[in-house]
């Protein structure tokens, strides 16, 4: 797992760096009108331009995250990642790849 990203959060969702080898872009995770109970929860901006989407989730040990998906043409492959609280009350953007089981 790797840390890609650090926000905050504000009334009006997330805002913070999505940072790898090939990517380094300031994002915003603004809520969504949901149009439906499989629409995001929040959409995944840099800038106007729409990255992603997040939904809510809650983990085994009843954590609060929320499950990101992220892809634009100048990235290698999609982005899935997940935003946790940190301890500090920061808020991480925690990548893994996935498992080709």
């Amino acid at each position: 797992m790797s840390t890609i990203g650090t926000f905050t959060k504000s009334e009006n969702g997330y805002a913070g760096t999505v940072r790898t080898l090939n990517v380094n872009v300031k994002v915003k995770f603004v809520p969504n009108d949901k149009a439906s109970d499989k629409s995001p929860d929040f959409r995944v901006l840099a800038g106007n331009y729409e990255l992603g989407a997040a939904w809510q989730k809650t983990s085994q040990a009843d954590r609060a995250y929320l499950s990101v998906s992220m892809d634009d043409p100048s990235f290698p492959a999609a982005i899935y990642a997940r935003l946790v609280e940190s301890d500090d009350g920061s808020y991480s953007l925690i990548w893994s790849r996935p498992s080709n089981d």
